[in-house]
C-alpha cells in the first residue's frame, strides 16, 4: 500500500503582521522599528499597461532566437493521435543563438552544481531598438494580461494551411515583443526584485534596461528572473519580453503570447525562496496530526549572518480568511546563512483535532494557512504564508484511492488548458465554471493533460474539493510533431519538473505525479525505461509523498516502462483499443483489454484508467441510422458526416482509438480494482478536432465549447451521481420530415427501469440489464407531439423527462450564469441565448443569426455556439446560434460599478435582453 499523507497549496501572497499596506494589487509585509516601517515583502501584479507587437506573418522577424529549429516538412493534422513517435532531427546552427545566456535561468533546479550553465560575456540584443527605454512604442497595442494574441483570429481555412485544425486553425505562429515601464522607487534600493511569469507561449526571453536577464523556453511553466543587477533604483526601468511560438509545435491549441499572470516580487536580500517551503503532515487522524515543514533560506547579499524562522498555523474560512489565534505554533530554529548561499530550516508541530481536507461532495475540503517569519536580532527580514490541508492519502492495489479513511472511486475527467472562446488567456472566473460544470456532473477528479497548469487552477480545486493528477510532458526526447518540447527535452527535462514539483507540491488537492503521456519511449524498451528512471528520480528527490505515473497507450505489461512507475496508468487499454466487432480492421495500435494482465503482472500497483472513451458527438445532431451495438467509431454513414463536419448525439460513436461510455463502463465495472478513471475529455478544447481536421475545435467533450451540456453530461450524471433522481430523453422531438420512420428514443437515468411514452400512449417499460447503462427503444415510429419518460428504482417512481414538438422559432430568451459580478476588469458573466418558440421552449435545430449590443459598464469579450466546424472568430458580434443555443461572454470595466444591458436581435424573432449589474 503506497501512503501519502502531505498536503498544501503554495501561494506568495504575504500579508500583514505587523502592519499591512494593500495598493493596486500590491501586498507589503512591513518590519517595524520605532516610527519607521520597512517594506521587508511585495508581490506587485503588473498585468497592466503591456504594449505588444507581433511581427506581420510575412515578415521576417529579428534574429534574436534562442535556438534554430529543423525545417517543418509534414502536415501534422495527417498524423493519427496514437501514432508512433519518431526521433528527433539532427541541425546545425547557422546564426548565433541566445540559448547560452538563457539556461543559465534554471539553474537553481539542476542538482549536481557541475551541470549548472555558466553565462556567457557578452549581453546579446543589447544593441535592438525593442529594449532600449529610449524606444518609443507608443503605436504598439495596449493590452492587459493574461493576454493570448492569437485567440480573436482569424481562423485559417481550408486544406494546407499553415496552421491547421490539429492546432486549432488561429493564427498562434510567430514572433512578438511585449515592453512595460517598472516602478521601482528609491526606497528600494538594497531589495532583491523578481520578475515572476506564470506562463508566456514560448522560447521566452527577457531584458530590463537594454540587458539581456534570461528566459524559459517551456511555454506552460512557471519562472522567476533575478532583475535586481538590472534596475535602477528610483530611475526609469525598460522590461522587453519576447516570445516566439513556432508552428507544428503542439497537437492541441497552446495560445500566444504572455498568457498567464506576471508578477514583480520584492524583498530584502535575505528572503525565503521562490516556492520555498514544503509542508507535509504525517500520523493524520481525526484526533491529531503532525505537521512538518521545511523552509528554504536564500541570502543574495555579500554578509553571513543567523536567522530565526519561526512558523504559526491557522484555520481558514471558506472565504480564505485567518480565523482566530493559531492553532498550532512551530518552534523558532536558528540557523547561519553564508554570503550568497542558502539553507533549509526543518520543524515540525502538533496539531489536535484537525479538520481535514478531503474531496467533494462526501468530505468538506478544509485548508489552513502557515505563516513563516523569518528574524534576525528582534527585526522581521521577511514573511511568508504557505496555504495547505492536511489529509491521508492511501493507495490499495485491489480497494483503489482511499482518502481520510474513506474509499474515493475516481471519477475523473481530462482537460486541456484553453478556457474556449477565451483561449488560453487565464481567468479564474472561467476556470471555476468549468469546475462548477463538472462538479454538477458528478466528476471528483481532474487530470491536467498534458502539461503545468495556471497556479490559481489549482487553488480552485484545492477550494472546490477536486482531487487532481498534476502532469508535465506529452513527449521526452522523441516527438510527436515537428517542433515541439523534444527539441527542449534534453537542456530542460531537469529543470521543468523541478519548477513544477516546487511550485505545485503543497496543493492537497493533488495527488499523484505523472511526467509523461503516450511518450514514444515506450517503443524503445530499456533505452525509454531510463529515461523513465532519470524523472522518476527527480520527481522522488523532491516529494517522496506522493506516488509518481506514466500515462501508456502502447507499453505492455513485460515491457521494462511500466516497472518504473508507482502506478500504473492506461490510456484506453483497460477497455482494449480497435477493439470490437466494429473496430475490426482498423489500423494503428490494436490490444485486447488489458486490465488483467497488468493487475497480474504488477498485483502490488494501483491501476487508474488515465484517458478512456475518447467517444465523439456535436451537440444536438442526431443522424440516423443508429448503431445497435453499444460502441462504434465514426464514418460517414454510421455516426458521421463529413461534409457537415458533424457526429452523431446519440453518444455511441468513438475516435478508432477509443469507445463510447457504455463500452467503458461495461470494462470498468468487470474490473474492480481498477481506482476509477479519467474521460477523455470533460469539456471541448481549441485543437484537435478528430476525424474533421478543417473544424476548430474537439468533438471528444462531455460538456462543448461553449459551455453547453451534451446529451452525453446526463449519461455520466446517470452513472456518476446514482444518488440523483434524474432521466434525460434524447433526441428532441422536431422531426418534420421523419413522420412515420424509425426514429430511437435513449434514455439516461439514475433509475433501474424507465416506461416511456408518446403522446400518452406507454411504449413499453424496460429494465437495466448487466452492464446496460442507456434504456433504448429502438423501434419508436416518429409522430409529432410529446415523449415523456417515468424512471423507476427499486420499483419506486424516481424522475420524469419530457421533449415536445415545439412550433417555429419567435424569440430569444436569454439567462446569466451570474447576475452581478465585479467591477474589476477581470470577472465574467457567461449568457445563454435560446432561441424558442411561443410557449417557451427550445427549437432544437434552430440556427437565426444573432446580432449582439451592449450598453453600460461592460463589454463583450467574445461569443461561441460549440459548432466544432464553425470558423466564425470569437470577436463577432454576430454569430449564429447552433441548435437553439448560442453565448455571449460579457467581462466588466475596472472601477466602473453600474447596469450592463445586453440586447440580443435577430430577423423574424422579438428581441430579447438581460440586464448585469456590476459592483466594486
Amino acid at each position: 500500500m503506497f501512503n501519502n499523507i502531505t498536503s498544501y497549496i503554495f501561494k506568495l501572497n504575504c500579508k500583514t503582521l505587523i502592519a499591512c499596506a494593500v495598493i493596486l494589487g500590491s501586498t507589503q509585509v512591513f518590519a517595524q522599528s520605532g516610527t519607521n516601517k520597512t517594506a521587508v515583502r511585495e508581490r506587485i501584479s503588473i498585468n497592466n499597461g503591456w504594449k505588444f507587437f507581433k511581427y506581420d506573418a510575412t515578415a521576417k522577424p529579428d534574429n534574436l532566437i534562442y535556438d534554430v529549429r529543423p525545417e517543418v516538412n509534414e502536415n501534422i493534422d495527417k498524423i493519427a493521435a496514437d501514432a508512433k513517435p519518431t526521433e528527433a532531427l539532427k541541425v546545425q546552427a547557422a546564426q548565433a543563438v541566445l540559448k547560452p545566456w538563457i539556461l543559465p535561468t534554471g539553474n537553481a533546479f539542476i542538482k549536481d552544481p557541475s551541470k549548472r550553465h555558466i553565462r556567457p560575456e557578452g549581453n546579446p540584443g543589447g544593441d535592438f531598438p525593442f529594449v532600449q527605454n529610449n524606444f518609443d512604442d507608443t503605436k504598439w497595442e495596449g493590452v492587459t494580461l493574461p493576454h493570448d494574441w492569437a485567440i480573436k483570429g482569424p481562423f485559417y481555412k481550408g486544406d494546407g494551411t499553415v496552421i491547421g485544425g490539429g492546432m486549432g486553425r488561429l493564427p498562434i505562429q510567430g514572433v512578438a515583443w511585449y515592453r512595460r515601464k517598472l516602478d521601482i522607487t528609491a526606497s528600494d534600493k538594497g531589495k532583491s526584485i523578481f520578475l515572476d511569469i506564470d506562463g508566456a507561449m514560448s522560447y521566452t526571453m527577457v531584458w530590463v534596461n537594454g540587458k539581456l536577464v534570461g528566459g524559459w523556453p517551456y511555454g506552460y511553466t512557471s519562472w522567476q528572473v533575478d532583475i535586481t543587477p538590472y534596475i535602477v533604483p528610483g530611475g526609469n526601468n525598460q522590461v522587453a519580453i519576447r516570445v516566439d511560438n513556432p508552428i507544428s509545435s503542439s497537437r492541441w491549441y497552446p495560445g500566444g503570447g504572455i498568457y498567464r499572470n506576471v508578477w514583480l516580487t520584492k524583498t530584502m536580500p535575505v528572503h525565503i525562496d521562490n516556492w520555498g517551503t514544503f509542508i507535509t503532515t504525517n500520523n493524520v487522524t481525526a484526533k491529531g496530526a503532525t505537521i512538518d515543514c521545511k523552509v528554504t533560506l536564500n541570502n543574495s547579499s555579500a554578509t553571513a549572518g543567523t536567522f530565526d524562522i519561526a512558523t504559526e498555523i491557522y484555520l481558514l474560512d471558506t472565504n480564505g480568511k485567518k480565523t482566530g489565534k493559531p492553532v498550532a505554533k512551530i518552534a523558532p530554529a536558528n540557523t547561519l546563512l553564508q554570503a550568497q548561499g542558502t539553507a533549509t530550516v526543518s520543524g515540525s508541530a502538533t496539531l489536535a483535532n484537525p479538520k481535514l481536507w478531503g474531496p467533494l461532495p462526501t468530505q468538506i475540503p478544509n485548508l489552513y494557512v502557515a505563516v513563516t517569519n523569518v528574524t534576525s536580532k528582534g527585526n522581521l527580514i521577511d514573511s511568508y504564508e504557505t496555504t495547505f490541508g492536511i489529509r491521508n492519502i492511501q493507495f490499495d492495489a485491489e480497494k483503489g484511492l482511499f482518502v481520510n479513511g474513506e474509499r474515493i472511486y475516481i471519477k475523473g475527467v481530462n482537460q486541456h488548458h484553453d478556457l474556449g472562446a477565451l483561449g488560453a488567456a487565464f481567468n479564474i472566473r472561467a476556470a471555476e465554471r468549468q469546475l462548477e460544470m463538472l462538479r454538477e456532473l458528478g466528476c471528483n477528479a481532474i487530470r491536467l493533460s498534458h502539461n503545468p497548469p495556471a497556479p490559481e487552477l489549482l487553488e480552485l480545486t484545492d477550494k472546490m474539493g477536486f482531487l487532481v493528477v498534476d502532469e508535465i510532458f506529452d513527449c521526452w526526447e522523441l516527438k510527436k510533431t515537428p517542433l515541439d518540447f523534444h527539441l527542449i527535452f534534453p537542456d530542460w527535462h531537469e529543470q521543468d519538473l523541478r519548477a513544477l514539483l516546487r511550485r505545485d507540491r503543497n496543493h492537497p488537492s493533488i495527488i499523484m505525479w505523472s511526467y509523461g503521456n503516450e511518450v514514444g519511449e515506450q517503443y524503445t524498451d530499456v533505452k525509454g525505461a531510463e529515461v523513465a528512471k532519470r524523472l522518476q528520480a527527480i520527481t522522488k528527490e523532491e516529494d517522496t509523498t506522493r506516488p509518481t505515473t506514466v500515462s501508456m497507450n502502447y507499453a505492455k505489461p513485460d515491457m521494462p516502462l511500466p516497472a518504473v512507475v508507482d502506478i500504473i496508468s492506461l490510456n484506453y487499454q483497460g477497455e482494449g483499443i480497435r477493439n470490437g466487432d466494429a473496430y475490426a480492421g482498423l489500423k494503428g495500435i490494436n490490444t485486447p483489454p488489458l486490465f488483467p494482465k497488468f493487475h497480474d503482472k504488477f498485483p502490488d500497483k494501483v491501476i487508474v484508467s488515465s484517458e478512456n472513451a475518447a467517444a465523439l458527438s456535436s451537440r444536438g445532431e442526431y443522424m440516423f441510422p443508429v448503431y445497435a451495438g453499444n460502441s462504434s467509431p465514426v464514418k460517414d454513414g454510421m455516426g458521421g458526416d463529413s461534409k457537415k463536419q458533424q457526429v452523431n448525439a446519440y453518444e455511441l460513436y468513438s475516435v478508432d482509438f477509443g469507445a463510447s461510455a457504455d463500452k467503458v463502463f461495461t470494462s470498468m465495472d468487470k474490473h474492480p480494482y481498477v481506482a476509477g478513471g479519467f474521460v477523455w475529455s470533460g469539456w471541448d478544447y481549441l485543437g484537435e478536432p478528430t476525424p474533421y481536421y478543417l473544424s476548430r475545435s474537439s468533438y471528444f467533450g462531455i460538456i462543448d465549447l461553449a459551455g453547453f451540456k451534451k446529451d452525453r453530461f446526463y449519461l455520466y450524471q446517470s452513472q456518476w451521481k446514482p444518488e440523483l433522481p434524474m432521466a434525460h430523453i434524447l433526441p428532441h422531438w422536431n422531426w418534420a420530415n421523419r413522420i412515420g420512420q424509425v426514429t430511437p428514443v435513449h434514455v439516461f437515468t439514475s433509475g433501474d427501469e424507465a416506461e416511456l411514452f408518446l403522446n400518452g400512449v406507454s411504449l413499453g417499460k424496460k429494465k437495466k440489464g448487466d452492464y446496460e447503462y442507456r434504456l433504448r427503444w429502438d423501434d419508436v415510429q416518429y409522430t409529432p407531439g410529446e415523449l415523456k419518460v417515468v424512471a423507476y428504482k427499486n420499483g419506486k417512481k424516481w424522475a420524469e423527462d419530457s421533449v415536445k414538438t415545439t412550433k417555429e422559432a419567435s424569440k430569444t430568451q436569454l439567462s446569466a450564469d451570474r447576475a452581478t459580478i465585479k467591477a474589476d476588469g477581470k470577472d465574467l458573466s457567461f449568457i445563454t441565448v435560446r432561441i424558442a418558440d411561443t410557449d417557451g421552449l427550445t427549437v432544437p435545430q434552430a440556427n437565426n443569426m444573432l446580432t449582439f449590443t451592449i450598453e453600460g459598464p461592460g463589454e463583450i469579450v467574445a461569443t461561441d455556439n460549440g459548432d466544432a466546424a464553425s470558423l466564425v472568430s470569437f470577436a463577432s458580434l454576430e454569430r449564429e446560434a447552433f441548435n437553439g443555443l448560442c453565448l455571449v461572454i460579457v467581462r466588466s470595466k475596472p472601477g466602473e460599478a453600474g447596469k450592463v444591458k445586453l440586447t440580443v436581435t435577430s430577423n423574424g424573432l422579438k428581441q430579447g435582453s438581460i440586464a448585469i449589474k456590476t459592483i466594486k
